[in-house]
């Protein structure tokens, strides 16, 4: 399969207050080798979509369907390093030397710009250098999908824009399968081949962008346009019943 699909999904917590229905019928293909962003309210079940499909959390009915030998990292909103380890033992943590090369890491850790800060500890990175870290981790699990739950929202907004314009150059020469959620529409116009938005635990529309993510130009005519549809699909008149 060239990709994951997700089929009826239904996911119920339970709580003090009773049990929470997050998602229900849910159903979604994530495609290969592309950017999906999921975009939706906070509460409508993106995040737990990523800890579905990367095995965190089990559904309660419905399936999901992937690859047998398919791997999943997971990017978080906060970096989540080692701070007894550096960059270069951050980025190797967790894999076996027969999984990767010394060449390998290196590369990783070239490819988000950090060759200079290879033998450096988190205390001694910025926010965004600490979350390129992440992110060279999980390239360097040589994860078929990558799960990005907001991993840019702590940043500062330049800090975010050299951030995105990193994840675009990373995808442009690694092409990695990336779901990422976010709650900026213009983020997810930047980054998305496919734009996913979420509302009351299912799919409630789906945009597809063409243009190459190298020199996208948010305003020009057609993502104006692009960018109203979305914000009308999630105004609050669409939220009622």
């Amino acid at each position: 399969m060239n990709g994951i699909r997700l089929s009826g999904i239904r996911k119920v917590f339970d709580t003090d207050d009773g049990r929470i229905e997050v998602l229900k019928e849910l159903n979604l293909f994530v495609p290969e080798k592309k950017i999906t962003v999921l975009l939706g309210r906070s509460g409508c079940g993106k995040t737990t979509i990523l800890r579905l499909i990367a095995g965190l959390e089990k559904i309660n009915a419905g399936s999901i369907e992937k690859s047998q030998t398919a791997k999943t990292a997971f990017v978080f909103q906060e970096p989540r390093l080692m701070p007894w380890l550096n960059v270069y033992k951050n980025v190797a943590f967790g894999l076996k030397r027969k999984q990767i090369s010394k060449a390998e890491i290196e590369r990783q850790i070239n490819l988000v710009g950090l060759s200079d800060f290879k033998r450096a500890y988190p205390f001694q990175l910025s926010g965004g250098m600490q979350q390129r870290v992440a992110i060279a981790r999980a390239m360097a699990y040589k994860a078929d999908f990558i799960m990005m739950d907001e991993p840019f929202a702590a940043l500062d907004y330049f800090t975010r824009e050299q951030m995105q314009k990193e994840l675009i150059r990373i995808h442009l020469k690694n092409e990695p399968s990336i779901l990422f959620v976010t709650h900026s529409i213009d983020e997810a116009l930047l980054l998305a081949d496919k734009i996913v938005i979420i509302e009351k635990g299912g799919v409630k529309a789906e945009f597809e962008i063409k243009e190459s993510k190298k020199d996208r130009n948010l305003f020009c005519k057609s993502f104006l346009e692009l960018r109203m549809q979305i914000m009308q699909q999630l105004e609050n008149k669409n939220q009622q019943n």
